[in-house]
This record gives C-alpha cells, sequence and structure tokens, in this order.
C-alpha cells in the first residue's frame, strides 16, 4: 500500500475496506508456514486492465521536467521539502519553522508527484502484460524504465542530497530518503519482468546499475545512516527499501543485514509489549503513522521471508511481533471512533 492516508472524503469507505484487507493478508501470512502468495490478478483482473489501457496512452515524465529555483542541486537532482515547516510569522524571510503534522500547501512537490506516477504506472503495466502476454504493456512500462534510470538527459540520479531541505536551514536530510519508498514497487515491477523475460539485457543491466548505486548511497552516506537510526517509520521504510533494492540486484549481504536489523533493532526499539508503537503515538497524527509503520513493517516480513526464516512468524522473547501488531490495529480499523489515543490533526475524519 505504501500511502499516508491522504483522500477525500468520498474515498472513506473505500480506504477502510483496503487497511481491513490488508489486515486480513496480514493474518494471512502468518497463519501460512511459507510465505503467501496473493493471486491480484484473479482478485483484481478489471481494473488492472483499465487503467493500463490508460496509462499507455501517457507519456512517461521523470523529475527533468520541473524545476524549483529554491534547489540546491541540479536538473536531475530529486528535490523535495520538509512537509511540516512553514515561514516564521515574526520573521517572514527568515529560516522556516515547524508545526508537526500540518503540511505546508506551498511546498514543492513535483518530484514526489511524479515519481508517485511512476509507481503506480509501472506496477499496472507490468501487472497487464503478466495477465495478457500483450508486449504493448511491457514496452510502454520499459519505457518509463528508460527515461528515469538510463537516459542521460532525463534520468534522476542516484542520491537524495536535495530531499526535504528546509528554507534558511539545510539544503537536505536524511529523512527525505522516505521520499523513495514509492520506488519499491517500481523495483518489485522489475523483477517481474525480468522473471517473465520481457526486458533485455543491456536495459536491465543499466536499470539494475542505477539502483545498485542508490542502494549503496542510502547503505554508506551519513543521510542514510541517519535515517536507518532514526528510531520510527523512517527507520522501517529505510530497511523496507534497502530490501527491495538488494532483492533486485542479487546483494544477499545486505538482505541478511535487513533480516537482522527488523529481528533486532526495528522490532525490540519500536514495538511496545501490546503491540503498537509508541514513537508514532507521540506524534500529532498516531493514527495515520501507526497505520503507515504497520504497513511499511509488513513491506519487509514480505520482501524478506522465505521458507526457512518467515518474518510474518518471527517473535521477540515476549511475544512481540507482527501477530501483536496487526491484533493491536485491527479494531480500530474497524471502528475509528473507539480509538482511545488524540485523533489525528489533518486528514482523521477522512
Amino acid at each position: 500500500m505504501l500511502y499516508m492516508i491522504k483522500c477525500n472524503r468520498d474515498r472513506k469507505k473505500h480506504v477502510s475496506f483496503l487497511m481491513l484487507l490488508f489486515l486480513a493478508c496480514i493474518t494471512l501470512m502468518m497463519c501460512s508456514k511459507q510465505p503467501a502468495v496473493i493471486d491480484v490478478a484473479a482478485i483484481d483482473h478489471d481494473r488492472i486492465l483499465s487503467a493500463a489501457d490508460q496509462y499507455i496512452q501517457e507519456k512517461p515524465i521523470t523529475i527533468t521536467a520541473f524545476t524549483c529555483e529554491r534547489s540546491a542541486g541540479g536538473l536531475r537532482d530529486f528535490y523535495s521539502e520538509g512537509d511540516y515547516w512553514w515561514p516564521d510569522p515574526e520573521n517572514p524571510d527568515g529560516p522556516y519553522i515547524r508545526r508537526d503534522g500540518i503540511t505546508n500547501p506551498e511546498n514543492f512537490v513535483k518530484h514526489r508527484q511524479m515519481m508517485w506516477r511512476l509507481s503506480i504506472q509501472v506496477p499496472v503495466l507490468v501487472a497487464a502484460y503478466k495477465i495478457t502476454n500483450d508486449r504493448i504493456y511491457a514496452d510502454k512500462a520499459i519505457e518509463h524504465l528508460f527515461v528515469w534510470f538510463i537516459a542521460d538527459e532525463t534520468r534522476m540520479n542516484p542520491n537524495l542530497l536535495y530531499a526535504q531541505a528546509i528554507k534558511g536551514r539545510v539544503t537536505g536530510r536524511g529523512i527525505g530518503i522516505i521520499d523513495t519508498i514509492h520506488l519499491v514497487e517500481v523495483a518489485q515491477a522489475i523483477i517481474v519482468l525480468e522473471e517473465l523475460n520481457a526486458i533485455d539485457s543491456d536495459k536491465l543491466d543499466a536499470i539494475k546499475k542505477w539502483f545498485g548505486e542508490y542502494l549503496n548511497w542510502m547503505f554508506t552516506h551519513e543521510y542514510g545512516q541517519k535515517e536507518r537510526d532514526n528510531g520510527n517509520n523512517h527507520s522501517t521504510c529505510w530497511t523496507m527499501q534497502i530490501a527491495e533494492f538488494a532483492k533486485l540486484v542479487d546483494d544477499d549481504e545486505k538482505l541478511e543485514y535487513c533480516r537482522n536489523f527488523y529481528k533486532n533493532v526495528l522490532l525490540p526499539d519500536q514495538m511496545a509489549i501490546d503491540g503498537s508503537f509508541s514513537k508514532e503515538l507521540k506524534r500529532t497524527k498516531p493514527y495515520n503513522y501507526s497505520l503507515f509503520n504497520l504497513d511499511a513493517m509488513a513491506m519487509v516480513c514480505q520482501i524478506l521471508s522465505f521458507a526457512d526464516d518467515n518474518l510474518w512468524n518471527f517473535q521477540l522473547e515476549d511475544g512481540r511481533g507482527m501477530e501483536k501488531a496487526a491484533a493491536f490495529m485491527s479494531p480500530f480499523v474497524k471502528d475509528k471512533s473507539i480509538w482511545p489515543y488524540p485523533p489525528d490533526v489533518m486528514y482523521y475524519d477522512l
């Protein structure tokens, strides 16, 4: 799912259904001795093909189509601004100040939007190809991948040096790495293209080279290390990305690192004995962030699990694990009115 719940009121029931389905899937994963496989094609056949038929009519767009004068980077550098940072009313031209949980609508978001678009269209097109075996869908997906990760004039640089900048304070931050969580879906779609022998080796190697470079940057740069050690959903999302990108480029060492990190750091540091995420509950959007972290942690388990090491079933000695996390949130997804913590400062009524 990989989304914060930022939707229109008329989508409220749809989002609730998706979250209930998500929790049901978690239960299925934990009941299975091996990582479960869900037949999405059978469930979502018509919607996939309807969306894919729309997307083949649309041209790929990368971050190079949009610039921001506040960016310290170049044309091919991803740029975003900290969501919760605003002009200081007492010093309008000075450094921005933080208003936690309240999104500044004047922030530059075009690069994020283009990445969201990529993360939706490529997986749908690859899914449509898998369902139909029609090359038109695979070729369109590869067209997107080419301009984003290969073509010199349009490709994104494999780093996030300028993500979540703050006017008057920093040109980029480690927590900006969360902006590329949407590339997890793209990386998985590339894996499927490779499994289906639907992409030529030269393009595949070039795309994997980009992801390998970004993976190593995330793992070694001070921004990546700060994100890893953030201690909340940012650490979870760092692990999720490292795991998926390592899976794509066959980096077994980093995959094993992520398994150990989940068991020895993410679970013990973030999950309370009742299955809640105490650091998320302290935020100004505790409901939203609790769901988001559960979603990301579930993705970590799905990416890293295999027959002999199923993270869905892994528990600490005191019983903390995904079963407890799902059990904690499930009642509040079914009935948000019984949520015992403060309501989120934004989007709570959606």
